[in-house]
């Protein structure tokens, strides 16, 4: 989650704040506490209610499912019942969820669930259902035969009036039938044996495929080469979809390289693998700027994947009648020259970032600032050595901008950040030991087994749990807060008191992960202005409203990004723009709103967020576009 986060420029208190039209979820209530759970017999409970629930499949029987649920249960579900990610709540609504589906030109697609003991993290087991402790369950993982394929889910049962029933259910489409990853027992060969005169060996082979030469048009261009391209275009070669990567940078990895010189990412190495193939044993828990550029080169050359770098979109059109997209790229080369090419891909993904275009506020006086430096943080190198005596404002009080206050600090400036509402403070001990220990950790389970445990809770219910968490938190950060509360930087909890996660998926940010900077602002080594807007850049400093000024030679605005559909009517246009749904934030039913789903243009995705997101995520996107493309379903169907 290190980026850069929006901040308003009204004054509005953060923890209100979210992305407009947003839902703000509600805090889901959790059953009563189950008695005696040290007599449970998990696996006979799991399998009692499996097989009530495939009789129910078998006879079509959608009333008798929807009674296996409580009455406010959940049914989350992702592409294995439909092609649209969906989240119910309550009996009477899963009923209809069941039967409309049933009307769908499949029919129903799920045909059967069977209990997934295949390890004992996996296995039926009396587990926590809430984060406090007090309401015990049993837990599982299940595996769905559906009439596309397979799939993936978890259980979550209570007890009520003596009888066991679903809390929550998650259902994943896992794999397309007949359209299997070309992976483990279905790996490539590598290899021609002889007989075959004028045979292409592995690197001539794979030039011409990086090439895009004639008659090997890709079906998908992805626009960006971050972790949301990469994982993109992993997931789809995996599928047999042929996919270009462009991005206008030198090299793979810039959009982190050229970053700010002290970014590192505040999110732990156990949180951040990239698909099929995972961090290193020995890599650092928070990995730096340039090693995680350097990984990204490494990960694009050593899956294949087709990235054009140094490359500019010039030109898009949507074509109706084709179904397909017209794009016209400009290929800078090596030696110099320029290579025009045009494309006809069915699918273009934006893969620029979860946020939009920069978000530097017109502020009076502007062009009158006789300083050093002013910026917006996206352009900021970094502070400049040996600069005792100088003095600097950091505007904004997020990720971004704590770190390089941080930095300015370092290299002997006298330092001011504005906060000009309230930020959430967690230190970087409290996430990786309370929020992802167990789960996200040396000691946790395997990545993809952690991602059901977490996207299989409804978010309503992740919400009541990041309450608690918060709370847990903010206990084990209360001397830094109460420091912060005394110099007066204010500090929220976040949404309904949940939190980091809550933060970020309903507003983008307004937060920042303590990695230092806070006791620097408790100590008074980075100074605080608060609570006041800006009134009028000067030539050497700031006004505020309240009439106060602040002397600055560099002025750094780190105040975030506008949504991804701001960036969309830069890159794509008007046309584009105004048909597509909003982006990111939450719909009512909790889902987050148009990312990695049909965007409301056809042939046209949104792929993007922290790395945990991507690698999530792109699975669900690339199995959208192979089922587009394998003519399984069509744009509107669900």
């Amino acid at each position: 989650m290190a980026t850069d986060e929006v901040q308003s420029i009204k004054l509005v208190p953060s923890h209100m704040r979210c992305v407009p039209g947003s839902v703000n979820i509600k805090v889901a209530k959790f059953p009563s506490p189950t008695k005696h759970v040290e007599d449970l017999d998990p696996s006979r409970i799991a399998s009692s209610l499996v097989g009530a629930f495939n009789i129910a499949l078998e006879k079509e029987d959608y009333s008798s499912i929807a009674s296996l649920f409580v009455e406010d249960g959940y049914w989350r579900d992702h592409l294995a019942v439909s092609w649209v990610f969906r989240t119910i709540q309550t009996r009477p609504r899963i009923l209809d969820f069941l039967q409309s589906s049933a009307g769908s030109k499949d029919g129903f697609r799920l045909k059967s669930v069977d209990v997934d003991a295949s390890t004992a993290i996996r296995g039926p087991k009396v587990a926590t259902i809430d984060a406090s402790g007090s309401v015990s369950g049993v837990e599982f993982f299940i595996k769905l035969t559906t009439v596309l394929g397979t799939g993936v889910g978890i259980v979550r049962l209570v007890e009520q009036g003596g009888q066991w029933k679903i809390f929550t259910l998650y259902t994943r489409l896992e794999e397309l039938r007949g359209h299997e990853e070309t992976v483990n027992d279905r790996r490539a060969k590598g290899v021609e044996h002889g007989g075959k005169p004028g045979r292409k060996n592995w690197a001539e082979k794979r030039a011409a495929e990086a090439d895009i030469n004639t008659g090997n048009e890709p079906a998908v261009m992805v626009i960006g080469a971050g972790q949301a391209g990469l994982t993109a275009a992993a997931r789809l070669k995996m599928l047999g979809v042929n996919t270009l990567v462009i991005d206008q940078n030198d090299r793979v990895g810039d959009n982190w390289r050229k970053r700010y010189h002290q970014l590192v990412l505040h999110d732990p190495v156990w949180y951040d693998h990239m698909p099929y193939l995972n961090f290193p044993a020995h890599w650092p828990i928070f990995t730096p700027k340039d090693k995680l550029a350097q990984f990204f080169e490494s990960y694009a050359a050593l899956l294949e994947l087709n990235v054009w770098t140094r490359t500019e979109l010039v030109y898009t059109k949507w074509d109706e009648s084709k179904k397909a997209w017209t794009v016209i790229v400009n290929r800078k080369r090596g030696d110099g020259t320029s290579d025009i090419r045009t494309f006809h891909p069915r699918h273009l993904i934006q893969a620029t970032g979860h946020s939009g275009k920069k978000n530097q506020p017109s502020m009076k006086g502007v062009e009158n600032f006789r300083g050093d430096r002013l910026c917006h943080s996206s352009e900021f190198p970094g502070a400049r050595e040996n600069s005792q005596g100088k003095k600097a404002i950091v505007v904004g009080s997020c990720n971004s901008a704590h770190d390089i206050a941080q930095d300015f600090l370092e290299k002997g400036y006298d330092i001011t950040i504005v906060q000009r509402s309230s930020t959430h403070v967690v230190s970087s001990k409290a996430i990786t030991e309370i929020a992802l220990k167990g789960i996200y950790s040396e000691d946790g389970p395997p990545v993809d087994d952690a991602d059901i445990l977490l996207h299989g809770l409804p978010i309503s219910v992740l919400k009541a749990i990041q309450v608690n968490i918060a709370e847990r938190q903010a206990e084990c950060d209360k001397e830094i807060l109460d420091g912060l509360d005394r110099v007066g930087f204010k500090v929220d909890r976040g949404p309904d008191g949940a939190g980091l996660f809550f933060k970020y998926f309903q507003r983008g940010g307004g937060y920042y992960i303590d990695v230092g900077a806070s006791q620097l602002i408790v100590d008074g080594k980075i100074k605080v202005k608060q609570g006041q807007e800006i009134d009028e850049v000067l030539p050497h400093g700031l006004r505020f409203q309240d009439g106060t000024e602040v002397e600055a030679d560099e002025i750094v605005f780190a105040t975030g990004y506008q949504n991804m559909r701001s960036q969309t009517r830069l890159m794509f246009g008007d046309e584009v723009a105004d048909r597509v749904t909003d982006v990111w934030g939450f719909n009512s039913e909790g889902e987050i709103r148009t990312m990695w789903q049909r965007s409301g243009h056809p042939g046209f995705w949104f792929h993007g967020g922290n790395l945990a997101l991507c690698r999530y995520y792109s699975k669900l996107l690339a199995l959208q576009i192979k089922g587009l493309e394998e003519g399984l379903f069509q744009d509107g169907e669900i």
